[in-house]
Formats: C-alpha cells, sequence, structure tokens
C-alpha cells in the first residue's frame, strides 16, 4: 500500500462519518463488562510500560489502560502531559529524556503504547533509542501521514498553531510543520524500526478522526479493528491485542 499523499489529503482523504465517535461510551461499557479483561491474570516477568496520549489529550484519557496495565504487573509511567499540543520536536526531546530514565530505573527496555498523536511520539522514540525499546503499540497513530484527518481536526489544528504563532508556550505553530524543529520527528515516521522492536499499528476503517490507511505502518504488524478513533483506549479488541503482545515479550 502506498503511503496517502499530500494531495490526496488536501483534497479530503476519507474518514468515516463523525458521529462514529459516539461509539466511546459503548466501547467503554463493553471493556469493564468483561471480567477477563477487567481482572487480567497477572504476569511476573511484565516489562515496564510508557504510556503517551493522543492529540489533544492528557495523561488522564489513558487510566483505564494504566489501571489494566498495573493489575497485570506492570510498571508504568506516563508522559506527563496535560495536552499533547507541543512542538513534536520538542516533546520527543523530552519523553526521549524520560524514557531514558524509566529505562534505567527499571533496568531494561520498556514497550511504548501511544494513542494517535501519542503513537507517532512512540515510534519516533523507538526509532530513536532501540537499545531500550522491546514493544512499540501504535493506536489509530496517522504515522504515514500526520495531517491525513477530518476536515474538523485540521480547523482545531490550525487554531492551535495560531496560537503557538502567537507565542503560547507549550503548543506547536505553524512552522512545525515544515520547519527544522521536526525535521527529524518527521524523518523517524518513514525510517524503518529495529527488528528487536516488536512493533503493531492498530486501525479501524470506521475511524471518523483520521484516515485509517495512515495508520498503516509498513515497518509494523498491523491489525485491523471496528472502534472509534477515541475509543482504542478503552476497546475490549485493543486490549486483547496488546494482551497478546505483551505476554509474548514477557
Amino acid at each position: 500500500m502506498s503511503t496517502v499523499s499530500a494531495d490526496a489529503r488536501m483534497a479530503g482523504a476519507p474518514v468515516a462519518p463523525i458521529w462514529g465517535e459516539l461509539r466511546y461510551g459503548a466501547e467503554l461499557a463493553r471493556l469493564l463488562s468483561d471480567a477477563r479483561l477487567r481482572a487480567p491474570r497477572p504476569c511476573a516477568d511484565a516489562q515496564p510500560v510508557l504510556l503517551i496520549p493522543g492529540f489533544m489529550a492528557g495523561d488522564a484519557s489513558l487510566t483505564v489502560m494504566r489501571t489494566w496495565l498495573r493489575r497485570r504487573g506492570h510498571r508504568v509511567a506516563m508522559s506527563g502531559m496535560l495536552a499533547n499540543v507541543d512542538c513534536a520536536g520538542r516533546a520527543v526531546e523530552r519523553l526521549e529524556a524520560q524514557l531514558e530514565r524509566f529505562a534505567s530505573d527499571c533496568g531494561g527496555p520498556l514497550v511504548l503504547i501511544g494513542q494517535s498523536r501519542g503513537g507517532t511520539l512512540a515510534r519516533s522514540l523507538a526509532v530513536r533509542r532501540p537499545e531500550l525499546v522491546s514493544g512499540l503499540a501504535m493506536l489509530g497513530s496517522p504515522v504515514r501521514d500526520g495531517l491525513a484527518a477530518s476536515a474538523q481536526v485540521l480547523r482545531t489544528v490550525r487554531w492551535i498553531a495560531r496560537l503557538g504563532d502567537l507565542g503560547l508556550p507549550g503548543v506547536f505553530s505553524t512552522g512545525c510543520r515544515d520547519g527544522e524543529c521536526c525535521a527529524g520527528f518527521h524523518a523517524d515516521l518513514h525510517a524503518p524500526l529495529s527488528p528487536d522492536v516488536h512493533a503493531i499499528a492498530v486501525y479501524s476503517r470506521s475511524d471518523a478522526i483520521v484516515d485509517w490507511r495512515a495508520c498503516v505502518d509498513p515497518h509494523a504488524e498491523s491489525v485491523e479493528i471496528d472502534s472509534s478513533h477515541c475509543g482504542m483506549s478503552v476497546h475490549p479488541a485493543v486490549y486483547r491485542v496488546l494482551e497478546h503482545a505483551l505476554d509474548r515479550r514477557t
């Protein structure tokens, strides 16, 4: 499958109807009603995990996943983000330092799990520091084209970028798209991943936020589920994918 082109994106790459995102509540309810997932089997050799939230979201958006991972026995570190809207170049540098500290504290490599934009940041970390990363899970992450998104999302991106242009700290600007600050980050999204990093890219054709084709990473194992975009952090199918991936790494 070829990379989603900028021309296709500018013409309005197809995404599912936005009302599909209303499934979040039902997806969470199904997860909480699944006794096996609600009370997972503890793993004696569970690897540490670093969680990174999606665009405009903070660590609180991954509370359910963090709780599930801890019940499995994983040490879990959060990104420290209140809202994932910083310049990607700055965000990756800060996360890299956090990755180094957490890996040193744990005495070994980590598993990175990122939702949406968080998955693109996680991929960049895996490319830069493969010796510190044993696994990577990208949930609805547009690694092939970060702007292959719905019209509503692109309007929000432009609005936030204007705030960055005005000098609001901790916010990306219009210059980040093609600027030197994010050049390394963009290169990381297309670079091969180390064979020692078991990478999974989860996508949904009914994703109403990003074009699912942009989430299919040619260097990762692609797994299709039927989920809303926001619901990937609470969808039972995602947890089964993660359970399998984490168990094969332990």
